[in-house]
Protein backbone atom coordinates (compact mmCIF):
# COMPACT_ATOMS: atom_id res chain seq x y z
CA UNK A 1 0.00 0.00 0.00
CA UNK A 2 1.75 3.46 -0.97
CA UNK A 3 2.66 5.30 2.16
CA UNK A 4 2.36 8.95 2.43
CA UNK A 5 4.08 11.84 4.73
CA UNK A 6 1.37 12.86 7.66
CA UNK A 7 4.10 15.59 8.37
CA UNK A 8 4.45 17.00 5.37
CA UNK A 9 0.35 16.81 4.86
CA UNK A 10 -0.26 18.51 7.89
CA UNK A 11 2.39 20.95 6.57
CA UNK A 12 0.70 21.99 3.28
CA UNK A 13 -2.49 22.64 5.05
CA UNK A 14 -1.55 24.80 7.58
CA UNK A 15 0.90 26.35 4.95
CA UNK A 16 -2.40 26.56 2.49
CA UNK A 17 -0.19 24.33 0.01
CA UNK A 18 -2.63 21.81 0.00
CA UNK A 19 -4.87 21.14 -3.13
CA UNK A 20 -8.79 21.18 -1.77
CA UNK A 21 -11.91 19.62 -3.60
CA UNK A 22 -15.06 21.55 -2.75
CA UNK A 23 -17.96 18.86 -3.55
CA UNK A 24 -21.39 20.53 -4.08
CA UNK A 25 -21.88 24.16 -5.32
CA UNK A 26 -24.80 25.48 -3.75
CA UNK A 27 -25.54 28.43 -0.92
CA UNK A 28 -22.52 26.51 1.07
CA UNK A 29 -20.19 25.38 -1.08
CA UNK A 30 -19.80 28.43 -3.06
CA UNK A 31 -19.39 30.73 -0.40
CA UNK A 32 -16.34 28.43 1.63
CA UNK A 33 -15.17 28.13 -2.06
CA UNK A 34 -14.73 32.60 -1.77
CA UNK A 35 -13.26 31.24 1.90
CA UNK A 36 -10.76 28.94 0.93
CA UNK A 37 -9.45 30.43 -2.38
CA UNK A 38 -9.08 33.41 -0.75
CA UNK A 39 -6.32 33.24 1.45
CA UNK A 40 -4.52 31.29 -1.53
CA UNK A 41 -5.38 27.74 -1.33
CA UNK A 42 -5.99 25.99 -5.00
CA UNK A 43 -9.30 24.70 -5.22
CA UNK A 44 -11.18 22.62 -7.29
CA UNK A 45 -15.29 22.78 -6.93
CA UNK A 46 -16.85 19.48 -7.96
CA UNK A 47 -20.82 19.76 -8.65
CA UNK A 48 -22.92 17.02 -10.90
CA UNK A 49 -24.63 20.47 -12.66
CA UNK A 50 -22.43 20.97 -15.41
CA UNK A 51 -24.55 24.44 -16.03
CA UNK A 52 -22.95 24.99 -12.75
CA UNK A 53 -20.45 24.41 -13.38
CA UNK A 54 -19.97 26.01 -16.95
CA UNK A 55 -20.75 29.71 -15.58
CA UNK A 56 -18.86 29.37 -12.89
CA UNK A 57 -15.27 28.71 -14.92
CA UNK A 58 -16.59 31.64 -16.97
CA UNK A 59 -16.74 33.96 -14.29
CA UNK A 60 -20.45 33.98 -13.51
CA UNK A 61 -22.19 33.71 -10.13
CA UNK A 62 -25.23 31.95 -9.84
CA UNK A 63 -26.26 33.16 -5.77
CA UNK A 64 -26.87 36.87 -5.90
CA UNK A 65 -24.74 37.36 -2.36
CA UNK A 66 -21.29 35.72 -4.40
CA UNK A 67 -20.81 38.69 -6.88
CA UNK A 68 -19.76 37.52 -10.11
CA UNK A 69 -16.43 39.60 -9.97
CA UNK A 70 -15.30 37.41 -6.99
CA UNK A 71 -16.27 34.22 -9.24
CA UNK A 72 -14.18 35.58 -11.72
CA UNK A 73 -11.31 36.65 -9.60
CA UNK A 74 -11.08 33.66 -8.08
CA UNK A 75 -10.73 31.73 -11.78
CA UNK A 76 -8.52 34.36 -13.72
CA UNK A 77 -6.49 34.03 -10.54
CA UNK A 78 -5.73 30.12 -11.47
CA UNK A 79 -7.12 29.61 -7.74
CA UNK A 80 -10.05 28.12 -8.74
CA UNK A 81 -12.33 25.80 -11.22
CA UNK A 82 -15.33 23.82 -11.42
CA UNK A 83 -15.37 20.52 -12.54
CA UNK A 84 -18.04 17.51 -12.74
CA UNK A 85 -15.63 14.70 -13.08
CA UNK A 86 -15.07 13.49 -9.77
CA UNK A 87 -12.12 11.36 -11.30
CA UNK A 88 -10.49 14.69 -10.14
CA UNK A 89 -10.71 13.87 -6.65
CA UNK A 90 -7.54 12.17 -6.43
CA UNK A 91 -5.45 15.56 -7.46
CA UNK A 92 -6.78 16.96 -3.71
CA UNK A 93 -5.23 16.53 -0.43
CA UNK A 94 -8.59 17.32 1.08
CA UNK A 95 -12.41 17.41 0.14
CA UNK A 96 -14.98 18.93 1.95
CA UNK A 97 -18.44 17.65 1.26
CA UNK A 98 -21.54 20.44 0.82
CA UNK A 99 -24.09 18.74 -0.56
CA UNK A 100 -28.32 18.73 0.63
CA UNK A 101 -29.79 16.54 3.09
CA UNK A 102 -33.05 17.50 3.25
CA UNK A 103 -36.56 15.31 4.49
CA UNK A 104 -38.28 12.59 2.69
CA UNK A 105 -41.95 12.89 1.97
CA UNK A 106 -42.64 10.91 4.72
CA UNK A 107 -40.36 13.81 6.93
CA UNK A 108 -37.63 11.34 7.11
CA UNK A 109 -33.44 11.70 6.85
CA UNK A 110 -32.99 11.57 2.63
CA UNK A 111 -28.70 10.84 3.04
CA UNK A 112 -28.90 9.90 -0.70
CA UNK A 113 -26.76 12.74 -2.05
CA UNK A 114 -24.34 11.70 1.14
CA UNK A 115 -24.23 8.17 0.20
CA UNK A 116 -23.63 9.05 -3.40
CA UNK A 117 -20.65 11.89 -2.87
CA UNK A 118 -18.91 9.36 -0.34
CA UNK A 119 -19.85 6.33 -3.46
CA UNK A 120 -18.08 8.80 -6.05
CA UNK A 121 -14.97 9.27 -3.48
CA UNK A 122 -14.43 5.75 -2.91
CA UNK A 123 -12.87 4.97 -5.98
CA UNK A 124 -10.16 7.92 -5.92
CA UNK A 125 -9.61 7.46 -1.88
CA UNK A 126 -5.86 7.38 -1.40
CA UNK A 127 -3.61 6.83 1.65
CA UNK A 128 -3.41 10.83 3.03
CA UNK A 129 -6.68 12.04 1.96
CA UNK A 130 -8.87 14.37 4.65
CA UNK A 131 -12.73 14.06 3.81
CA UNK A 132 -15.01 15.93 5.73
CA UNK A 133 -18.46 16.42 6.08
CA UNK A 134 -19.97 19.83 6.14
CA UNK A 135 -23.62 18.48 5.61
CA UNK A 136 -26.56 18.69 8.52
CA UNK A 137 -27.53 15.45 9.48
CA UNK A 138 -28.21 13.56 12.71
CA UNK A 139 -25.58 11.99 15.01
CA UNK A 140 -23.65 9.13 14.10
CA UNK A 141 -23.76 9.80 9.97
CA UNK A 142 -19.89 10.34 9.62
CA UNK A 143 -19.18 7.15 11.17
CA UNK A 144 -21.98 5.44 10.41
CA UNK A 145 -22.90 5.95 6.87
CA UNK A 146 -19.39 7.60 5.34
CA UNK A 147 -16.85 5.28 7.00
CA UNK A 148 -18.28 1.75 5.78
CA UNK A 149 -17.96 3.24 2.15
CA UNK A 150 -14.82 4.64 2.36
CA UNK A 151 -13.00 1.87 4.25
CA UNK A 152 -14.89 -0.88 1.47
CA UNK A 153 -11.52 -0.54 -0.45
CA UNK A 154 -9.53 -1.39 2.69
CA UNK A 155 -8.18 1.58 3.86
CA UNK A 156 -8.46 2.60 7.51
CA UNK A 157 -10.08 5.57 8.94
CA UNK A 158 -8.09 6.92 11.29
CA UNK A 159 -4.62 5.03 9.66
CA UNK A 160 -4.79 5.60 6.05
CA UNK A 161 -6.93 8.59 5.82
CA UNK A 162 -9.03 10.79 7.54
CA UNK A 163 -12.50 11.39 8.30
CA UNK A 164 -13.99 14.59 9.84
CA UNK A 165 -17.55 16.60 10.81
CA UNK A 166 -17.38 20.47 10.54
CA UNK A 167 -21.01 21.63 10.14
CA UNK A 168 -22.01 24.32 7.90
CA UNK A 169 -22.62 27.68 9.85
CA UNK A 170 -23.92 29.79 6.63
CA UNK A 171 -26.41 32.81 6.79
CA UNK A 172 -26.94 33.61 3.32
CA UNK A 173 -27.39 37.48 3.07
CA UNK A 174 -25.76 38.56 6.37
CA UNK A 175 -23.20 40.45 5.06
CA UNK A 176 -21.85 40.73 9.06
CA UNK A 177 -20.72 37.07 9.68
CA UNK A 178 -19.09 35.61 6.30
CA UNK A 179 -18.08 32.11 6.15
CA UNK A 180 -14.43 33.21 7.60
CA UNK A 181 -16.01 35.19 10.64
CA UNK A 182 -18.00 32.39 12.01
CA UNK A 183 -16.29 30.02 13.95
CA UNK A 184 -15.60 26.43 12.70
CA UNK A 185 -16.84 23.66 15.06
CA UNK A 186 -14.55 20.46 14.18
CA UNK A 187 -15.27 17.02 15.07
CA UNK A 188 -12.71 13.66 13.75
CA UNK A 189 -12.41 10.60 13.93
CA UNK A 190 -9.29 10.51 16.02
CA UNK A 191 -6.96 12.94 17.18
CA UNK A 192 -5.04 12.71 14.21
CA UNK A 193 -7.91 13.48 12.04
CA UNK A 194 -9.08 16.37 14.38
CA UNK A 195 -5.91 17.57 13.91
CA UNK A 196 -5.69 17.89 10.05
CA UNK A 197 -8.75 19.29 9.76
CA UNK A 198 -8.30 21.80 12.48
CA UNK A 199 -4.76 23.05 10.89
CA UNK A 200 -7.12 23.38 7.44
CA UNK A 201 -9.94 25.22 9.15
CA UNK A 202 -8.00 27.54 11.00
CA UNK A 203 -6.54 28.82 7.78
CA UNK A 204 -9.26 31.06 6.75
CA UNK A 205 -11.76 31.10 9.93
CA UNK A 206 -11.44 33.73 12.81
CA UNK A 207 -11.45 30.70 15.62
CA UNK A 208 -12.13 26.64 15.14
CA UNK A 209 -13.92 24.83 18.06
CA UNK A 210 -12.46 21.13 18.94
CA UNK A 211 -15.29 18.98 19.83
CA UNK A 212 -14.83 14.98 21.03
CA UNK A 213 -16.15 13.74 18.11
CA UNK A 214 -17.31 13.95 14.77
CA UNK A 215 -20.92 12.78 16.91
CA UNK A 216 -20.69 15.50 18.84
CA UNK A 217 -19.76 17.93 16.25
CA UNK A 218 -23.23 16.92 14.45
CA UNK A 219 -24.90 17.61 17.77
CA UNK A 220 -24.45 20.60 17.79
CA UNK A 221 -25.53 21.79 13.86
CA UNK A 222 -28.84 20.31 15.18
CA UNK A 223 -28.41 22.33 18.70
CA UNK A 224 -28.74 24.88 17.08
CA UNK A 225 -31.26 24.88 14.57
CA UNK A 226 -33.43 23.37 16.91
CA UNK A 227 -32.96 26.10 19.62
CA UNK A 228 -34.32 28.45 16.47
CA UNK A 229 -36.98 26.43 16.00
CA UNK A 230 -38.38 26.01 18.92
CA UNK A 231 -37.88 29.93 19.96
CA UNK A 232 -39.51 31.55 16.63
CA UNK A 233 -42.57 28.48 17.49
CA UNK A 234 -43.38 29.96 20.84
CA UNK A 235 -43.58 33.68 19.41
CA UNK A 236 -45.43 32.22 16.49
CA UNK A 237 -47.76 30.99 19.31
CA UNK A 238 -47.33 33.95 21.31
CA UNK A 239 -48.50 36.30 18.55
CA UNK A 240 -51.35 34.17 18.09
CA UNK A 241 -52.55 34.60 21.86
CA UNK A 242 -51.78 38.06 21.95
CA UNK A 243 -53.53 38.82 18.66
CA UNK A 244 -56.62 38.04 20.27
CA UNK A 245 -55.97 40.17 23.03
CA UNK A 246 -55.12 43.30 21.01
CA UNK A 247 -52.09 43.48 22.13
CA UNK A 248 -48.80 43.78 18.86
CA UNK A 249 -46.24 40.81 19.57
CA UNK A 250 -43.55 43.20 17.75
CA UNK A 251 -43.98 46.08 20.63
CA UNK A 252 -43.77 43.31 23.32
CA UNK A 253 -40.62 41.92 22.08
CA UNK A 254 -38.85 45.42 21.32
CA UNK A 255 -39.71 46.14 24.96
CA UNK A 256 -38.24 42.86 26.39
CA UNK A 257 -35.35 42.73 24.59
CA UNK A 258 -34.02 46.29 26.31
CA UNK A 259 -33.75 43.43 29.09
CA UNK A 260 -29.65 43.02 29.35
CA UNK A 261 -29.84 39.18 30.49
CA UNK A 262 -32.28 36.07 30.60
CA UNK A 263 -33.70 37.15 27.16
CA UNK A 264 -32.84 36.62 23.36
CA UNK A 265 -34.91 38.13 20.56
CA UNK A 266 -36.84 36.09 18.12
CA UNK A 267 -39.64 37.09 15.80
CA UNK A 268 -42.55 36.05 14.06
CA UNK A 269 -43.29 35.13 10.88
CA UNK A 270 -45.69 33.40 7.91
CA UNK A 271 -43.49 30.02 8.60
CA UNK A 272 -40.04 28.88 8.32
CA UNK A 273 -37.71 28.75 5.28
CA UNK A 274 -34.61 27.61 4.42
CA UNK A 275 -32.24 24.66 3.96
CA UNK A 276 -31.61 24.62 7.95
CA UNK A 277 -34.07 25.31 10.27
CA UNK A 278 -37.17 23.86 8.87
CA UNK A 279 -35.61 20.51 8.30
CA UNK A 280 -32.45 19.79 11.12
CA UNK A 281 -34.99 19.19 13.36
CA UNK A 282 -36.90 16.04 12.58
CA UNK A 283 -33.27 14.64 11.70
CA UNK A 284 -32.51 14.54 15.52
CA UNK A 285 -36.45 13.62 15.98
CA UNK A 286 -36.01 10.41 13.46
CA UNK A 287 -32.92 9.35 14.88
CA UNK A 288 -34.29 9.71 18.60
CA UNK A 289 -36.71 6.85 17.87
CA UNK A 290 -34.00 4.48 17.38
CA UNK A 291 -33.24 4.97 20.58
CA UNK A 292 -37.16 4.71 21.83
CA UNK A 293 -37.55 8.77 22.89
CA UNK A 294 -40.11 10.69 21.93
CA UNK A 295 -38.73 14.55 20.99
CA UNK A 296 -42.33 15.88 21.97
CA UNK A 297 -41.32 19.45 22.57
CA UNK A 298 -39.30 19.39 18.81
CA UNK A 299 -42.20 18.06 17.16
CA UNK A 300 -44.55 20.48 18.44
CA UNK A 301 -42.47 23.57 17.63
CA UNK A 302 -42.69 21.85 14.39
CA UNK A 303 -46.43 21.63 14.24
CA UNK A 304 -46.59 24.95 15.28
CA UNK A 305 -44.32 26.69 12.67
CA UNK A 306 -46.33 24.94 10.06
CA UNK A 307 -49.07 25.69 10.78
CA UNK A 308 -48.44 29.65 10.40
CA UNK A 309 -49.50 29.75 6.67
CA UNK A 310 -52.75 29.11 7.61
CA UNK A 311 -52.92 30.97 10.25
CA UNK A 312 -51.38 34.10 7.76
CA UNK A 313 -54.25 33.05 5.13
CA UNK A 314 -57.16 33.42 7.56
CA UNK A 315 -55.85 36.62 9.14
CA UNK A 316 -55.59 38.00 5.25
CA UNK A 317 -59.37 36.21 4.80
CA UNK A 318 -60.40 38.51 8.06
CA UNK A 319 -59.00 41.63 6.72
CA UNK A 320 -60.95 41.46 3.65
CA UNK A 321 -63.85 40.68 5.23
CA UNK A 322 -63.52 43.49 7.67
CA UNK A 323 -61.86 46.24 4.94
CA UNK A 324 -63.52 45.84 2.55
CA UNK A 325 -66.85 43.01 2.78
CA UNK A 326 -65.48 40.72 0.81
CA UNK A 327 -63.70 36.70 0.53
CA UNK A 328 -61.08 35.35 -0.36
CA UNK A 329 -62.56 33.73 -3.30
CA UNK A 330 -61.65 36.07 -6.46
CA UNK A 331 -59.75 38.38 -4.88
CA UNK A 332 -56.47 39.77 -6.17
CA UNK A 333 -53.45 39.36 -3.78
CA UNK A 334 -49.90 40.42 -4.32
CA UNK A 335 -47.68 38.52 -2.55
CA UNK A 336 -44.13 40.59 -1.48
CA UNK A 337 -41.18 38.24 -1.14
CA UNK A 338 -40.68 35.16 -2.38
CA UNK A 339 -37.24 33.93 -0.82
CA UNK A 340 -37.50 32.33 2.55
CA UNK A 341 -35.83 35.49 4.14
CA UNK A 342 -35.01 39.20 3.02
CA UNK A 343 -32.30 39.79 0.77
CA UNK A 344 -31.48 36.51 -0.59
CA UNK A 345 -32.61 34.51 -3.71
CA UNK A 346 -33.16 31.58 -1.95
CA UNK A 347 -36.80 29.84 -1.73
CA UNK A 348 -36.32 26.48 -0.42
CA UNK A 349 -38.69 25.84 2.06
CA UNK A 350 -39.94 29.01 1.54
CA UNK A 351 -43.58 29.97 3.08
CA UNK A 352 -44.53 31.87 0.33
CA UNK A 353 -44.13 28.74 -1.89
CA UNK A 354 -47.05 27.55 0.51
CA UNK A 355 -49.08 30.50 1.24
CA UNK A 356 -49.92 31.13 -2.63
CA UNK A 357 -50.86 27.64 -2.94
CA UNK A 358 -53.29 27.88 0.03
CA UNK A 359 -54.37 31.27 -1.43
CA UNK A 360 -55.50 30.12 -4.50
CA UNK A 361 -57.25 27.05 -2.87
CA UNK A 362 -60.04 29.67 -1.39
CA UNK A 363 -60.23 30.94 -4.89
CA UNK A 364 -57.70 33.79 -4.55
CA UNK A 365 -55.89 34.71 -7.88
CA UNK A 366 -52.33 35.15 -7.00
CA UNK A 367 -49.44 37.19 -7.95
CA UNK A 368 -46.10 38.17 -6.59
CA UNK A 369 -43.08 40.12 -6.72
CA UNK A 370 -39.73 39.93 -5.57
CA UNK A 371 -36.52 41.60 -6.76
CA UNK A 372 -34.04 38.81 -6.10
CA UNK A 373 -36.40 36.05 -7.54
CA UNK A 374 -37.90 36.89 -11.31
CA UNK A 375 -39.34 33.46 -11.99
CA UNK A 376 -40.34 30.44 -9.88
CA UNK A 377 -38.01 27.26 -11.11
CA UNK A 378 -39.10 24.18 -11.28
CA UNK A 379 -39.16 22.22 -7.88
CA UNK A 380 -40.89 18.51 -6.99
CA UNK A 381 -42.58 20.03 -4.10
CA UNK A 382 -44.35 22.81 -5.97
CA UNK A 383 -44.56 22.28 -9.61
CA UNK A 384 -47.54 23.82 -10.37
CA UNK A 385 -45.90 27.38 -9.21
CA UNK A 386 -42.93 26.88 -11.76
CA UNK A 387 -42.36 29.46 -14.75
CA UNK A 388 -44.59 32.49 -12.97
CA UNK A 389 -42.69 35.71 -13.42
CA UNK A 390 -42.34 38.48 -10.51
CA UNK A 391 -44.60 41.51 -11.13
CA UNK A 392 -43.16 44.76 -12.26
CA UNK A 393 -43.21 47.23 -9.85
CA UNK A 394 -45.39 50.29 -10.47
CA UNK A 395 -47.72 52.33 -8.54
CA UNK A 396 -51.08 51.33 -10.75
CA UNK A 397 -49.44 47.73 -10.88
CA UNK A 398 -50.22 47.36 -7.24
CA UNK A 399 -53.06 49.47 -7.10
CA UNK A 400 -55.03 47.00 -9.42
CA UNK A 401 -54.69 44.47 -6.39
CA UNK A 402 -56.93 43.74 -3.55
CA UNK A 403 -54.67 43.34 -0.70
CA UNK A 404 -50.96 42.63 -0.54
CA UNK A 405 -49.00 40.49 1.67
CA UNK A 406 -45.78 40.99 3.27
CA UNK A 407 -44.28 37.80 3.14
CA UNK A 408 -40.11 38.50 2.82
CA UNK A 409 -39.71 41.52 3.76
CA UNK A 410 -36.55 42.41 1.45
CA UNK A 411 -34.80 45.90 1.85
CA UNK A 412 -34.92 48.67 -0.56
CA UNK A 413 -38.93 47.54 -1.07
CA UNK A 414 -40.88 50.94 -1.20
CA UNK A 415 -43.18 49.70 1.60
CA UNK A 416 -44.62 53.70 1.40
CA UNK A 417 -45.72 53.56 -2.09
CA UNK A 418 -46.83 49.65 -1.62
CA UNK A 419 -49.40 50.95 1.24
CA UNK A 420 -50.45 53.84 -0.49
CA UNK A 421 -51.35 52.63 -3.74
CA UNK A 422 -52.55 48.78 -2.88
CA UNK A 423 -56.45 49.41 -0.89
CA UNK A 424 -54.75 46.62 1.87
CA UNK A 425 -51.67 45.22 3.18
CA UNK A 426 -51.06 42.51 5.25
CA UNK A 427 -48.12 42.55 6.84
CA UNK A 428 -46.18 39.23 8.59
CA UNK A 429 -43.04 40.71 8.91
CA UNK A 430 -43.37 43.85 10.39
CA UNK A 431 -41.75 45.23 7.60
CA UNK A 432 -44.07 48.69 7.60
CA UNK A 433 -43.85 49.50 11.19
CA UNK A 434 -39.90 49.30 10.74
CA UNK A 435 -40.08 51.75 7.43
CA UNK A 436 -42.34 54.37 9.71
CA UNK A 437 -45.16 53.16 7.04
CA UNK A 438 -48.40 53.94 9.03
CA UNK A 439 -52.01 53.34 7.93
CA UNK A 440 -55.24 52.19 8.83
CA UNK A 441 -55.31 49.74 5.94
CA UNK A 442 -52.41 47.57 7.52
CA UNK A 443 -52.82 44.86 9.09
CA UNK A 444 -50.39 42.55 10.85
CA UNK A 445 -50.18 38.99 10.83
Amino acid sequence: MPKFDLEALRQRLSGRTAHVGVIGLGYVGLPLVDAIAGVGFSVIGFDVDQAKVDRLNAGQSYIHHIPAATIAALVAGGRFRATSDFTELGQVDIMLICVPTPLTRHREPDLSFVEQTTRAIAPHLRPGHVVVLESTTYPGTTSGVMTPILEAGGLISGRDFFLAYSPEREDPGNAEFQTKRIPKVVGGDGETALDLAQAFYEQFVISTVRVSSTATAEAVKLTENIFRAVNIALVNELKIVYEAMGIDIWEVIDAAKTKPFGFMPFYPGPGLGGHCVPIDPFYLTWKAREHDISTRFIELAGEINTAMPRHVVGRVADALDKHQGRGLNGAKILLIGLAYKKNVDDVRESPSLKLIELLEARGAIVAYYDPYIPEILPSREHAALSGRISLDWSRAALAGFDAAVIATDHDGVDYAGLVEACPLVIDTRNACARAGVVAATIVKA
